[in-house]
């Protein structure tokens, strides 16, 4: 059996080794994450400037990164996070839980009544290990970004989302149906061939009354 020591080692080789890895730091990206949001965008023509986009779970700030070049100077980009981030210009952060009442509250106040266009969110849950504990976390955290849509994404918006192969995936999906009419998958390029992960992307969303 391989020590622990052994298996992080050769994490930290393939991270770094990794193209994805060596053209964010080479652009100056915060994560290679952001590639996978630039190939969706690209397919899929998420982002436009003019918009008002919140990431939810934003750190360590990619996309957020992205969303703020992209937008050219128009429109709005909010990112929210437990985790604190370094300013990114034109970046609006809020720090704390994006269902907390006082981050929502504070949220409003920055839009100001401006709709939400486009949510987004690369978040996970912290990974215990047990795969039923995961798949009940990750799929209380997809409900709340769901209702954090049913309250504040405007109708016609979208919603993209990361999703792990799995019961909560299927769960979410399901869930999805009751308030967007399009749903698509992405696996872009820059996840990894052996990841579970995958990209929901949610369109023409309809509010509850």
């Amino acid at each position: 059996m391989a020590k622990k020591g052994n298996k992080t080692g050769e994490w930290a080789r393939r991270h770094m080794n990794d193209p994805y890895v060596k053209k964010a730091t080479s652009q100056g990206y915060r994560s290679r994450a952001v590639y996978k949001l630039q190939e969706i965008d690209q397919q899929d023509k998420l982002i436009k400037p003019g918009m008002t986009v919140v990431d939810l779970g934003a750190a360590p700030g990619g996309w957020s990164q992205y969303v703020v070049k992209t937008l050219h100077g128009n429109g709005q980009i909010i990112a929210i996070d437990l985790l604190p981030i370094d300013p990114i210009p034109d970046v609006t952060f809020l720090h704390g839980d994006f269902q907390d009442e006082l981050i929502l509250a504070q949220l409003d106040e920055l839009l100001a009544g401006r709709p939400i266009d486009l949510v987004i969110s690369d978040m996970a849950p912290n990974i215990t290990g047990v795969r039923s504990v995961d798949e009940a976390q990750f799929e209380s955290l997809l409900d709340s970004v769901l209702y954090f849509c049913q309250q504040r994404l405007k109708p016609e918006g979208r919603l993209l989302a990361k999703l792990f192969e799995g019961s909560a995936a299927h769960a979410f999906r399901r869930a999805v149906k009751s308030q967007f009419k399009k749903g698509v998958v992405r696996k872009p390029d820059a996840s990894r061939s052996k990841s579970r992960e995958y990209y929901f992307l949610a369109g023409h969303h309809q509010p509850k009354n």
